[in-house]
């Protein structure tokens, strides 16, 4: 039986580290199985991880399907969570709707992710809405790297009030769960104690319900 969004917020509860690994195609999904990890993502990382792009903002919705197909084939059990590239979200919460739709439709995943916070919100409520689960992303954003550049964010006390703020946004919002990238430990952890959904780290420290490794 597949691991459900229940199993991964009973996790939390019952105090339980949730492990997140990366995988990309069958043999990687396969291995992942076997180990018993619970939550797979097919991450916009494959861009340069995979098909050697200089960054992830290169990735397109037909690349993220492609993978998200042979991960599903791959992992029986865990629960696939497939990420939306960049500008397949942004415009509208109805173009993330039919979006997130052909992850789940043609692709096979269980869930979507996307980045952002508050402003996200609203597209994060459409979606769910509809019956998609989603999972959001917070702390440095991979896809706005030309905006903010790859460094810790959160750092400020301005700047990690913003970020719990958009914390609770998204779990108000219907998130199930939410990774922290790069942000300081103190923060996540923070944050993980105010949420009731999981927050899964990169590079945040120890104090998250969960880890997941690129």
């Amino acid at each position: 039986m597949r691991v459900s969004l229940r199993d991964i917020q009973k996790m939390k509860r019952q105090g339980e580290r949730i492990p997140m690994l990366t995988a990309y195609d069958y043999t990687s999904a396969q291995i992942a199985e076997a180990a018993g990890v619970p939550l797979l993502l097919v991450g916009d990382s494959l861009g340069s991880v995979v098909l050697g792009h200089d960054t992830f903002t290169a990735v397109t919705l037909d690349d993220i399907l492609h993978h998200t197909r042979a991960v599903v084939r791959g992992a029986r059990r865990a629960l696939v969570v497939a990420d939306l590239p960049f500008m397949t979200y942004q415009i509208s919460p109805e173009q993330a709707l039919a979006n997130a739709g052909r992850l789940i439709q043609e692709g096979g995943a269980q869930a979507v992710k996307l980045e952002g916070g508050s402003a996200m919100a609203p597209t994060i409520r459409r979606v769910v809405g509809a019956g998609i689960p989603v999972m959001a992303h917070l702390g440095f954003t991979p896809q706005s790297v030309n905006q903010i550049g790859q460094r810790v964010q959160g750092k400020t006390a301005a700047a990690a009030r913003t970020i719990l703020e958009d914390a609770l946004a998204v779990q108000q919002a219907g998130a199930f769960a939410v990774v922290l990238e790069l942000v300081p430990a103190a923060l996540a952890s923070a944050v993980t104690e105010r949420l009731k959904i999981p927050t899964i780290g990169i590079g945040a420290g120890a104090g998250c319900d969960g880890q997941v490794q690129v």
